[in-house]
């Protein structure tokens, strides 16, 4: 029995660790018809959150680097350039980064961002849907910085998911080239289309 719980336990701690890839390029992102993990996260206020809640309704994810990413903040403008349109079709938005909770607060009003940005600055929502890699040891004194310490050396890949009410996968987007993101009319498109 000894030896079972054991090796339950080191798979476990196996499968925790493999959750971080060496590289963009080797993620295992969640998939269609699966579900978001129940994680928690930290709103714009500095409350805990927890996903089973957040996504309780339709809702367009965004998962960026950070603030201090450019193509980041460019795709954030392209979705509030879109809020209404994707509000009418009965979802809500909610965009995820790596950044302490100032630095989420900076993005929100130099983007004047009508959606709520949430902090993962721990990792663990990223680490759990299978997006997170090791970043290059470069960003480790910035994202230090962004997340308050928490962070130092690792990095979501860039992802657009669709959910519903269950909090399962209907649709995403989801490119190791950080630079290639889903423009806002194909993402109309899709939601149209669900």
């Amino acid at each position: 029995m000894k030896k079972v719980i054991t090796i339950v336990l080191f798979s476990l701690a196996f499968n925790l660790q493999a959750q971080v890839a060496d590289k963009p390029e080797n993620i295992s992102p969640l998939l269609i018809g699966e579900k978001i993990p129940n994680t928690k996260l930290q709103d714009i206020s500095g409350k805990e959150v927890e996903t089973n809640t957040l996504f309780d309704k339709k809702t367009v994810l965004i998962v960026y680097r950070g603030g201090w990413c450019p193509y980041c903040n460019a795709q954030l403008a392209d979705v509030q350039e879109i809020e209404k349109e994707i509000l009418s079709l009965g979802y809500q938005i909610v965009a995820v980064s790596p950044d302490a909770l100032s630095f989420l607060k900076e993005t929100d009003e130099k983007g004047n961002l009508g959606y709520t940005l949430v902090s993962d600055s721990n990792g663990d929502f990223s680490k759990a849907i299978g997006i997170a890699f090791t970043s290059p040891e470069k960003y480790g004194k910035m994202l230090g910085k962004y997340s308050d310490g928490k962070n130092t050396n690792w990095l979501p890949v860039p992802a657009v998911y669709v959910l519903n009410e269950k909090q399962e996968i209907e649709f995403l987007y989801i490119n190791p080239d950080y630079s290639k993101r889903l423009q806002g009319n194909l993402l109309l498109s899709v939601l149209k289309s669900l």
